[in-house]
């Protein structure tokens, strides 16, 4: 009986902390701790960038205009290497506020897993989730924005007669023309769809490690056996955070890096393929 309990509670726990604060049922529902959390972040970076601008010296940068300037310098050489000529003005911008933006919002997973649901639950709330790229909702709303973009990139560069053109014709030649159209749509429908599954999967599993190391004293009482689990805890809590910080950086450039590159090849000539 001790232990149906435990497994119970160790079902409820997850499944709480999986659960979206949201109105709405279906197609209609808003997760609301997502959009808070997203627009709090957006409004993070508006702020320091603000900040930053305000503050900016070309003779005495300190040393987070130093910061910024590097990582503004990083976006720009990929944008570079992408396009190889002049890209439009919308891409570098475009490509910073996806690094910065993904990074923070992976950063909420960094935070002690039960912090802020405790809080929000002592306030009334009862569930919140703080991570807004563990909601396969946010990865696949930024997947679609650049898929958009990518269209009107396509058609403004190519024309639709290019753009039509490149599904006829790509990747086998004129001969195999249902063939190419069926594999160009494939690998158009692909981009999306991996660009925002792959960050979704990655912060999940990422949250759900977490949750699993958070299990081992859960309900516990204080006796020999907390002596032993509690600073195993510690120890992989730790270790998983480390890594986690690889993670969630390597997920923000990534992302990053194929917006880059997607916006890229919308800008190759059709005649080209």
């Amino acid at each position: 009986m001790a232990t149906e309990n435990a497994g119970s509670g160790s079902v409820e726990y997850i499944q709480h902390h999986l659960t979206n604060l949201s109105v709405g049922h279906g197609f209609w529902q808003l997760n609301i701790d997502t959009l808070i959390f997203s627009f709090l972040l957006g409004g993070v970076i508006l702020l320091v960038a603000r900040k930053i601008g305000q503050t900016m010296r070309a003779e005495t940068p300190g040393k987070l205009q130093n910061a910024v300037e590097g990582i503004l310098e990083f976006v720009e050489g990929q944008v570079r290497d992408s396009f190889g000529g002049r890209a439009p003005n919308l891409v570098a911008p475009l490509a910073l506020t996806i690094l910065l933006w993904v990074w923070l919002m992976n950063f909420m997973d960094l935070l002690p897993i039960d912090l802020l649901p405790a809080i929000a639950h002592g306030l009334g709330v009862p569930h919140l989730k703080v991570v807004p790229t563990t909601d396969l909702n946010t990865p696949l709303a930024m997947a679609l924005v650049v898929f958009a973009l990518s269209i009107f990139y396509n058609l403004k560069v190519k024309g639709l007669g290019g753009y039509i053109k490149m599904f006829l014709f790509h990747p086998f030649g004129k001969f195999f023309i249902p063939i190419n159209v069926v594999m160009t749509l494939i690998e158009e429908l692909a981009k999306p769809i991996s660009l925002g599954l792959r960050l979704f999967g990655n912060m999940f599993a990422g949250e759900l490690v977490f949750m699993l190391i958070a299990l081992l004293t859960l309900g516990a009482t204080l006796s020999a056996g907390l002596l032993i689990w509690f600073p195993l805890q510690v120890v992989l809590d730790l270790a998983w955070l480390i890594f986690h910080i690889l993670v969630i950086s390597l997920q923000a450039f990534i992302f990053m890096v194929l917006t880059i590159v997607y916006l890229g090849m919308a800008h190759v000539d059709a005649d080209s393929h």
